[in-house]
């Protein structure tokens, strides 16, 4: 039975979800859900039993002082709420977690269980995969629903992937299934520069979360993180030859793709973007508003292996269920950095990565 004692009636909640782990490539997901809690300072007020749902083996508890006293935080997935305030106030219930070990069925109806208790008009979940797309390029971000109505109403691509999937294709599924609709954002974060954290895939998850549910979020420091981020990156891929060439190869396949997209439609939506975050908004925070705020430049990485020899990066597995096309089928990378290859990875499981290696 769940029992949300203390938790005021909501204003047309959204609930907007991550989980650390297998879908959370460059830390990029679980960092955006992060920031919304602390810009507006949420308040948890329910989280799931951790003996439950985690294997402690592979997600360990910690150990503090608090005061000299020792303390133990455990692995678990935690709810939390945030008003927005505005013309248009409006409720986030804010869900931050680890993959779970077990029981996925159980956890994610779990979540539901929540959803329904407090009104949830609608889930969003964010995800980060590892994809052949460059740097210095906008990240790509895809929405994806299985619900054929919803990807009509909302511009959003209907998933078609067949194959191994994470705990955001599992929610998604559980959600459509009990009539509640979900829509997954998955950004493409570089596969030779997957070591988190990644404040630019970070930025574009919460750009596109902006335009889905129209609501101005307070970014904070975010941007010129992001632009450090790839201005720290440029400058290590401008000591390495073969690392420029390979970027430089990506960069020549996605302008290519994308050629089509520089048309009289897509020039005039990003204009009213742009005007929709000069004129400000609901949640709109002081010194937030205008070009600045749509900016997703940035990003720090290490291209470098500090061991001995140097090995070629993994490419990519197949990608997820709500991989974006720009993950798919670019050319060979060089030699670049020691990357923890599918850990972020959305869709391949760890005895798949074990085969493939």
């Amino acid at each position: 039975m769940i029992e949300l004692e203390g938790v005021p009636e909501l204003i047309d909640p959204v609930m907007v979800a991550a989980f650390e782990g297998w879908n959370d490539a460059g830390d990029a997901a679980s960092t955006a859900v992060a920031h919304l809690d602390r810009e507006w300072k949420g308040e948890v007020f329910a989280a799931l039993d951790a003996e439950d749902y985690y294997d402690f083996q592979v997600n360990r508890p910690t150990v503090w002082l608090d005061n000299g006293t020792r303390k133990i935080t455990w692995p678990t997935t935690r709810l939390s709420v945030v008003r927005v305030g505005g013309d248009k106030p409006r409720d986030l219930v804010l869900v931050r977690g680890i993959e779970p070990s077990m029981r996925w069925r159980s956890f994610c109806n779990e979540i539901l269980g929540f959803a329904h208790e407090l009104g949830v008009e609608m889930v969003v979940i964010l995800g980060a995969l590892l994809g052949d797309t460059p740097h210095t390029r906008p990240v790509p971000v895809s929405g994806v629903t299985s619900d054929p109505d919803l990807a009509r109403t909302m511009d959003l691509e209907e998933t078609r992937y067949e194959g191994p999937t994470g705990i955001v294709g599992i929610l998604q599924e559980a959600c459509t299934h009990a009539g509640v609709p979900a829509v997954s954002l998955w950004a493409a974060v570089p596969h030779y520069v997957s070591q988190p954290p990644n404040p630019k895939a970070t930025l574009a998850l919460l750009n596109r979360l902006e335009d889905l549910i129209d609501l101005r979020i307070p970014l904070g420091e975010l941007p010129e993180d992001a632009r450090a981020w790839q201005l720290g990156v440029d400058q290590l891929a401008s000591e390495d030859s073969e690392v420029a060439e390979y970027v430089q190869t990506l960069e020549e396949a996605r302008d290519t793709a994308e050629l089509p997209e520089a048309s009289g439609e897509a020039i005039a939506r990003e204009f009213e973007r742009y005007l929709r975050r000069r004129d400000g908004g609901p949640g709109q925070g002081p010194g937030q508003g205008g070009p600045g705020v749509a900016t997703e430049g940035g990003d720090t990485s290490y291209l470098r292996d500090t061991g001995g020899g140097r090995t070629r990066p993994p490419k990519p597995e197949q990608p997820g269920p709500e991989a974006p096309p720009e993950a798919q089928d670019a050319p060979d990378a060089p030699d670049a950095p020691d990357a923890p290859e599918a850990q972020d990875a959305p869709e391949p499981s760890s005895e798949d990565r074990d085969d493939d290696e």
